[in-house]
C-alpha cells in the first residue's frame, strides 16, 4: 500500500490598496412601471455625465445590478384586518466606478455626488488592481507553508518525502477589500477657477490582509 502525507499549507501576505471602488445605488418608486424604467435611465445617463464631466469614460461607471420590483404597503382595515396596497414599482440600480487610489480624486467625485440631484447612495471600497497577482502570491506562501511543515513531519517521523500526488485548492472567490469608512473625513473646500469644487479628504487605508489554505499530498518512503 503506497504511504503518503498530507499537509495543508496557510499563506499569508499583506497588500497594499491601490485602486478606490465607489459603490453608487440608486432607487426609488413610480406608479407605473414605464416611468420607473425611464427615471432609472435618465439618472444614469446623469451620473456618467457627471463622472464624463470630471475626465472619466462613460463606460467605467459599471452596473452590477438591475432589478424592478413591485412595492406593497401593509395597512389595517377598518375590520381590524390587515391588507396590502399597491404602491408602484421600485427600481434598484447598483454601480461600480474603479479609479486609482487618490484622496484628491475621491473628493471631486464625492463632492459631485453630495450635489447631485439625482441623490444617490454610495460607499467607498479600496482594493487592488491587479488581485490575480495577489491571489497567485498569496497560493505560492500557502504551497512554502506546506512544504515547510511536511519536511518537519518529515524528519520527525524519520521518513523521505517522494513525489508530490495531489494538490487541493478549492480555487475560492478572494476579495482583497478594506473598507476604512470610520476613518472617512469630510471637510468642503473653496472652489477657486482652476480647480472644480471638492472635499478635502483624509483617508488612508490599511493593508488588506489575507489568508488561504492548500493541502497537498506526497509519497513518502
Amino acid at each position: 500500500m503506497e504511504r503518503t502525507i498530507r499537509v495543508t499549507g496557510k499563506g499569508k501576505i499583506s497588500v497594499k490598496p491601490d485602486t478606490i471602488r465607489l459603490r453608487i445605488s440608486l432607487e426609488d418608486t413610480f406608479r407605473e412601471y414605464d416611468d420607473a424604467l425611464k427615471h432609472s435611465a435618465d439618472s444614469v445617463e446623469l451620473l456618467k455625465d457627471m463622472m464624463e464631466g470630471l475626465g472619466y469614460d462613460r463606460k467605467a461607471l459599471k452596473t452590477v445590478y438591475f432589478n424592478i420590483d413591485t412595492e406593497y404597503e401593509s395597512y389595517q382595515d377598518r375590520d381590524k384586518s390587515w391588507k396590502r396596497r399597491f404602491e408602484g414599482y421600485k427600481y434598484t440600480h447598483r454601480m461600480n466606478l474603479e479609479f486609482p487610489a487618490d484622496n484628491k480624486r475621491l473628493g471631486k467625485i464625492l463632492y459631485a455626488l453630495a450635489h447631485c440631484p439625482v441623490s444617490p447612495e454610495f460607499s467607498i471600497e479600496y482594493t487592488v488592481a491587479d488581485p490575480e497577482a495577489a491571489k497567485n502570491e498569496l497560493l505560492g506562501e500557502a504551497i512554502k507553508d506546506s512544504m515547510a511543515k511536511a519536511n518537519v513531519l518529515a524528519t520527525a517521523a524519520n521518513v523521505k518525502l517522494g513525489n508530490i500526488v495531489n494538490i487541493d485548492y478549492s480555487w475560492g472567490k478572494v476579495d482583497f477589500v478594506s473598507r476604512p469608512l470610520e476613518e472617512l473625513s469630510l471637510r468642503c473646500c473653496e472652489a477657486d477657477a482652476r480647480e472644480p469644487a471638492s472635499y478635502d479628504m483624509d483617508i488612508e487605508p490599511d493593508d488588506i490582509d489575507m489568508t488561504d489554505t492548500v493541502t497537498v499530498v506526497w509519497n513518502i518512503a
